[in-house]
């Protein structure tokens, strides 16, 4: 997944101007492709990610179990560290969010991200996880990154969704992009990738 037609891909979804790290972005993404294509145990699962402006998340959110990455020392919690990534995989199976600070962090996990309609306009269809990250972007300086468990990964920046990222050729028969307004799509293999234009 990690190829260079795939970096490739997302060059235009992780840049500067979008605020936080490119490259934490991109190692998020990735992951959260990987989570779309292999799900968990046979299973299609959804998660969330939040990039960025961590302190701010960590204030408008709450556990919704005990934290299970609490007091764990940084180190081991960042995002490009393969055992880390295995237990992203394994604690997506459960609710909430994980929160990934500027410098690839992964500060919690398992969050209920505080979520309100107001001001957010999304498609039919999409659920409260897509609400949250929609929100979430809206009210702090975070890129959120939804795994939804049809394996679409959406990615949200100032309360809309500005790239959809198709893991399964086989789902664009199947599936309408959300991405509202003129967009772009690439393919690499079969990876597809719709983001808005600037």
């Amino acid at each position: 997944m990690d190829s260079p037609a795939v970096k490739e891909l997302l060059q235009d979804i992780c840049t500067d101007k979008r605020g936080v790290n490119p490259e934490t972005l991109k190692q998020v993404i990735l992951l959260a492709v990987e989570i779309a294509r292999e799900g968990r145990e046979g299973r299609k699962i959804g998660t969330m990610f939040t990039v960025g402006d961590s302190e701010n998340v960590l204030e408008n959110s709450r556990c919704l179990i005990l934290d299970p990455l609490y007091n764990h020392p940084d180190d081991l919690k960042q995002i490009g560290n393969a055992n880390m990534q295995e237990t992203i995989k394994e604690l997506a199976q459960l609710d909430g969010a994980f929160v990934v600070s500027e410098d690839g962090v992964v500060r919690s996990a398992c969050r209920y991200i505080n979520a309100s309609a107001h001001g957010v306009d999304l498609p039919l269809g999409l659920g409260s996880r897509h609400m949250a990250a929609a929100s979430v972007t809206k009210d702090t300086n975070t890129i959120a990154v939804v795994v939804s468990e049809t394996s679409v990964v959406r990615v949200f920046d100032n309360g809309e969704i500005i790239a959809e990222i198709l893991p399964e050729l086989w789902l664009l028969d199947r599936h309408g992009f959300h991405v509202t307004g003129s967009y772009i799509t690439h393919q690499s293999g079969d990876v597809t990738v719709a983001r808005k234009e600037d």
